[in-house]
């Protein structure tokens, strides 16, 4: 199948008028001009790489829309499924809560109902449109996971490790009147009451043993199966040190960009997410994602928890740098798929699966079509096949079509 007319973004320049050939679900062949024929005509839209997604905490909202509704596992799966696919993610990994037995934000967050919703997707992954992994975020406080994390891993289950510590007072909440106000906010609650709840948080915290035994132990069985350790929140270079020395590869929303920098500078990938970049700023008052980028320490965008995000922050990022397109576009697909260990995707270049996203830019950016491994697994109509031509007999008709 050809697709023609089309603005590629490869990993190294962006082709302005070009066609890419798929066979077989993978890219056959790129130009660097039209064809003729084409059995898809883009009519100048860009063709990126398809988005991969390294941390959605979408699922647990999607399967629980309100404290104590709870939507049929396979209904919310399902339905984020085709949410992702229409922002142009091909491959998601779904970040779910290993903190224990508790309400956050509304969400319910146990053992159960994590373990649940790992088993669903994992048994919906064959009818699913998006590749679909798991992310694990293990709140370091809650040691009593790790044995949940080492039986999902040692099942193949597992494919991310964040290394997470949301405790008042360091990392994401280093400003605690800044957090006690938003719980305040998200539960309705006077700003006495949410002060005794963060400085309980803060105390049994401090109640902690030493769990950097445990920690050790779980670095040594993530690398055993070949399964990627990032940290989350760093915001001192000490801490950065610390985990880096653990094993960790990824630096996940860098609090300060003084540990973003030292990230970098001991090997890490860092990611920050796509609504921060998009909207120039943290709602938790820490790092902006465009400084980061501006000043070279961004290598991944993650939807965190709006996807619809990712196409528009990359598409603002490019105007930012003098690489334009083809740094901006790394940040989702070249560069995850190099930090996560996916040899088989995340460019336009042939041999690799062929998964795109078309896109517009004007007059809001949008995507319009979705393809994984080849197969459209989301159009929004206005992309057809090419109208037969004036004296050719009819050509073939990619399945799933219909000539408009």
């Amino acid at each position: 199948m050809w697709l023609s007319e089309f603005e590629i973004v490869l990993r190294d320049r962006v082709v302005p008028n070009g066609a890419v050939r798929i066979e077989d679900g993978r890219i056959a062949e790129i130009r660097d001009a039209p064809v003729e024929h084409a059995d898809i005509e883009g009519g100048g839209r860009l063709l990126l790489p398809g988005f991969i997604d390294m941390h959605g905490d979408m699922v647990e909202k999607e399967v629980e829309p309100r404290t104590g509704v709870h939507v049929p596992m396979r209904i919310g799966i399902a339905e984020l499924d085709k949410k992702l696919a229409s922002c142009g993610v091909t491959t998601a990994y779904a970040a779910l809560s290993f903190i224990g037995a508790s309400v956050t934000s509304g969400v319910l967050r146990s053992e159960d109902h994590t373990s649940a919703i790992i088993e669903t997707i994992a048994e919906l992954k064959d009818d699913l449109l998006v590749d679909h992994r798991i992310h694990a975020r293990f709140e370091v406080t809650f040691t009593p996971a790790i044995t949940m994390l080492q039986k999902l891993m040692d099942a193949g289950r597992l494919h991310l490790i964040s290394l997470m510590d949301h405790t008042p007072g360091q990392g994401q909440y280093r400003d605690v009147e800044l957090y006690i106000a938003r719980i305040a906010n998200e539960r309705g609650m006077s700003v006495a009451a949410a002060s005794e709840v963060v400085g309980k948080r803060m105390a049994g915290r401090k109640g902690q043993g030493d769990v950097l035994n445990a920690l050790q132990d779980l670095s040594a069985r993530a690398r055993a199966h070949g399964v990627v350790l990032a940290s989350h929140d760093d915001d001192t270079l000490e801490k950065v040190e610390l985990v880096h020395g653990l094993g960790a590869a990824l630096s996940e929303f860098p609090v300060t960009l003084e540990a973003a920098r030292e990230a970098r500078r001991l090997g890490m990938y860092t990611a920050m997410g796509a609504p921060n970049a998009l909207r120039g700023e943290s709602y938790s008052g820490n790092l902006s994602a465009r400084q980061a980028y501006e000043a070279g320490l961004l290598d991944m965008l993650a939807s965190d928890y709006h996807p619809a995000s990712i196409l528009p922050a990359v598409l603002g990022l490019a105007e930012l740098r003098g690489q334009g397109l083809v740094t901006a576009a790394a940040l989702t697909s070249a560069n995850p798929a190099g930090a996560l260990g996916l040899t088989d995707r995340g460019a336009i270049e042939p041999g690799l699966l062929a998964d795109l996203v078309v896109a517009d830019r004007h007059p809001v950016p949008r995507v319009r079509a979705t393809f994984r491994a080849g197969r459209m697994i989301y159009g929004d109509g206005t992309l057809a096949p090419a109208r037969q031509r004036a004296g050719h007999a009819a050509e073939r008709v990619p399945a799933g079509f219909e000539l408009r």
